[in-house]
């Protein structure tokens, strides 16, 4: 069955903010980075459940090379994923929490 997905506000500037770091250290990685979120979101999409529950209701998909994670909700009866955030592994839970 097929979910609808949304996107918090923010998640398209905690991309934008990665790539731009990404940039200053390499030529092209920040397109690297970029592909590796798309992948990462598709592979949610195609298997909401295939990532496990790390907060309350909230799973995390980790990128494949960069230490990032996606953040997000599955509400099962509206058939809906909630993006809520791309950010790195090294920040605390306090920063995306507020975002549920």
């Amino acid at each position: 069955m097929s979910y609808n997905v949304v996107y918090h506000t923010q998640v398209k500037n905690d991309v934008l903010r990665a790539k731009g770091w990404y940039k200053t250290k390499q030529s092209g990685l920040e397109k690297h980075f970029s592909a590796a979120v798309t992948d990462t979101i598709k592979a949610l999409i195609s298997n909401p459940f295939l990532f496990e529950v790390k907060y309350k209701t909230v799973r995390t998909a980790y990128t494949a090379v960069f230490p990032y994670a996606v953040h997000y909700h599955v509400n099962e009866e509206t058939k809906t994923i909630t993006v809520l955030g791309v950010f790195h592994t090294a920040l605390s839970p306090e920063n995306w929490l507020k975002r549920q």
